[in-house]
């Protein structure tokens, strides 16, 4: 029968009697979404501090939502609120003495612990993106769009371009020596306007909002002749790394519909260029890190070219190309520490491991750094090259910042404290993480699987499949989901209440090369459905007390998406889906998001097919499950919309059963309390009416 919309107002007056009230030691839905929040507040590396003795961090002590500003010395030790004086935006001098930052528009100088400070520019318009020459004698500032620089000794000003008014402004790459600049403008002069209607207001606004590709330049300004010389203009994805005397630029592109890559050295000194590297992909390109060693003119990047993200060296005239590392393992981040040595992370331990190595170009030896299981991320360098700052969690503890010493690298050091003791107060399960193979017998897959607490004997349970957003994100990993914290918190949540909940980090996802991310080109939905099966096929297999003739499945925005594309093209396998602030129509998210609908779909005039077989509106008349629309308002990511188009062709069907809730203030992330305890209460009840017998 079809829901109506009677049914889902009134849907809004049933009480939740979701949560117990004893201790902590049992989840509720309002510890999970209310604050204080029962993890914490995670924190987020800001900085070193200038001297190298510190870092600094945002969190909240209270496990509330705003975040303040802390600082902790290298050993994890005396954490305090930050000074006053500190201004995360400094930059250091080349000679470590001074620091330069802005202030309210104006750009100041001071020694390294913010003392004796002095003004340099102060003027009625707005200064940033302040740069030290290499020798710290001048530094380059954007003001108005245009390119200004201040001689510190003299305080000599010189304005180096002149735009005009229907032009994008300047900004600053980097100095090219002393005595060149490069620069940067971004154009979106050709974007198109699109609608994001926002109605709790006095008045209805338009919520109006310009998208597109931008126009990108990339330019070298000569500052003894005055020259500005465009080296790059087009639209497509750029990252420039310059080397350490200022001769070379590498300018790394890859086009608009991320097929083709190629890294061009531009030579500032005679002038010409060079084509160094290129790859091509029917997918799309991804994990393009590209970086000059701090001494020399040796040219590191990364590329996918051999199917898994490895290191490569090049020259600048494209000579002696090599490559560092192989294996069927991803390389997520590396950096130089010297002329002829790199730190990186790596899976080669396994793809829900994340460990830390040196390694040494002279005769490629990597040293393991890092040996305590569990899954590092956000990796910052600090600028002596000496430590490490990242992101480090294992099953049921919330990420933490620790950091490497890597001219000691014996222990890590955990600088951060910040989950609250009521967190440790709840009885958290260890999830099950398992590596299984697809139906192909070829295709590794990665699986977490959570049980009901107290299960009975000769009883079966049923199960609730998550499915991750984002499509290109890996999920299932040795550790605490922090791109899903909230949902990490539900899952325990429903195993108190006698479900299974498992979780596939299905084709798409990072972290398992080139082909597994790509398979998914032309045809999003498809084989990220059989890969979601075949774990449900898994759990049948080796979970006697699942109940696999009782599966919902949910998500959100790219989730969101697979909980309505898999429940109408697979049955057999789903029995209710939960859809948050889902894709409906890839149409729609190509006209305001075309850098991600772009690559895996092409275009909606030349590629129509690849769009409708990717719908799930397309899919409407196949469904045969109950399903629950959550959608934000206000969503300027994937709009409303989406939810309207699919909710009318539910409606037209006329024999269709679903609920839906929209959110009248709340973007595509949700930001109020209320609405996340509504949403997942919702989501709570429509599993227990449909799943539970």
């Amino acid at each position: 029968m079809m829901r109506s919309w009677l049914f889902s107002i009134l849907f809004l007056f049933i009480p939740f009697s979701l949560f117990g009230q004893g201790g902590l030691d049992t989840l509720s839905l309002k510890s999970i979404f209310y604050e204080p929040l029962l993890a914490g507040n995670r924190p987020d590396f800001v900085r070193f501090s200038p001297d190298l003795k510190h870092v600094y961090y945002q969190a909240n002590d209270s496990a509330m939502t705003d975040e303040e500003l802390f600082r902790v010395n290298l050993k994890g030790k005396g954490m305090e609120e930050a000074p006053d004086s500190f201004d995360r935006g400094y930059s250091v001098s080349p000679n470590g003495k001074h620091l330069v930052y802005t202030d309210e528009s104006d750009i100041w100088l001071a020694d390294l612990n913010f003392e004796n400070k002095r003004k340099l520019v102060k003027t009625d318009k707005r200064e940033y993106n302040p740069s030290w020459s290499p020798n710290s004698e001048r530094i380059a500032y954007v003001q108005d769009g245009n390119i200004w620089i201040i001689d510190i000794e003299n305080a000599m000003l010189t304005q180096v371009t002149d735009k005009k008014e229907e032009d994008p402004g300047y900004t600053i790459i980097d100095w090219a020596g002393n005595d060149k600049l490069v620069l940067f403008q971004w154009d979106r002069s050709d974007y198109e306007e699109y609608y994001f209607p926002e109605y709790a207001g006095e008045f209805v606004q338009t919520g109006a909002s310009r998208r597109g590709i931008a126009r990108q330049v990339v330019s070298v300004a000569y500052l003894d002749s005055g020259k500005v010389s465009m080296m790059y203009e087009g639209k497509d994805y750029l990252s420039t790394s310059i080397s350490a005397n200022g001769r070379y630029l590498a300018v790394d592109r890859v086009d608009a519909p991320m097929k083709h890559r190629e890294i061009n050295v531009f030579d500032l000194l005679e002038p010409k260029s060079t084509k160094v590297f290129e790859d091509s992909t029917d997918g799309w390109i991804y994990g393009t890190e590209m970086e000059f060693a701090p001494a020399g003119d040796l040219l590191m990047f990364q590329s996918e070219k051999d199917g898994w993200n490895h290191i490569y060296t090049v020259k600048p005239d494209g000579s002696e190309m090599k490559q560092h590392t192989t294996g069927e393992y991803d390389i997520p981040w590396v950096e130089w520490i010297g002329g002829h040595k790199m730190v990186f992370a790596s899976s080669e331990v396994d793809p829900g491991e994340r460990h830390l190595y040196t390694l040494d170009l002279n005769n490629n030896r990597k040293r393991k750094l890092t040996s305590e299981t569990g899954y590092r991320q956000s990796f910052d360098l600090s600028r002596d090259n000496g430590y490490v700052v990242y992101e480090y969690t294992y099953f049921n503890e919330p990420f933490e910042l620790y950091l490497l010493d890597l001219k000691n690298p014996d222990s890590e050091v955990r600088l951060t404290q910040t989950i609250p003791q009521r967190f440790n107060q709840v009885n958290w399960q260890k999830e099950d993480y398992i590596r299984f193979t697809g139906r192909d017998g070829e295709t590794q897959l990665s699986m977490s699987v959570l049980e009901p607490l107290d299960k009975q004997p000769g009883k079966d349970y049923p199960v609730v499949t998550f499915v991750h957003g984002a499509g290109s994100l890996q999920n299932v990993y040795k550790g605490w989901s922090n791109s899903y914290y909230r949902e990490y918190m539900f899952h325990q949540f429903l195993t108190e209440k006698g479900y299974y909940v498992i979780e596939v980090d299905y084709r798409h996802s990072t972290g398992y090369g080139r082909e597994f991310r790509e398979d998914v080109t032309d045809w999003m939905g498809k084989y990220e459905t059989q890969d979601i099966v075949d774990g449900i096929n898994y759990l049948a297999a080796n979970y006697p007390q699942a109940d696999t003739s009782r599966v919902g499945i949910y998500g959100g925005s790219y989730g969101g998406f697979m909980a309505l594309y898999a429940t109408s093209v697979a049955r057999d396998y789903f029995d209710a889906a939960a859809a948050l602030r889902a894709v409906t129509n890839w149409e729609n998210y190509y006209h305001t998001n075309p850098w991600y609908t772009l690559p895996r779909l092409g275009t909606p005039e030349a590629d129509s097919a690849n769009y409708a077989r990717s719908s799930p509106i397309t899919y409407v008349d196949e469904l045969e499950q109950p399903v629950l629309i959550l959608h934000g308002l206000i969503d300027n990511n994937v709009g409303f919309q989406d939810a309207a188009q699919y909710i009318d062709e539910l409606i037209q069907a006329g024999d269709k059963e679903f609920e839906m809730m929209m959110y009248p203030t709340e973007r595509h992330s949700f930001r109020d309390p209320d609405a996340w305890y509504d949403e997942y209460s919702r989501i709570y009840e429509f599993f227990n009416e449909h799943l539970k017998p």
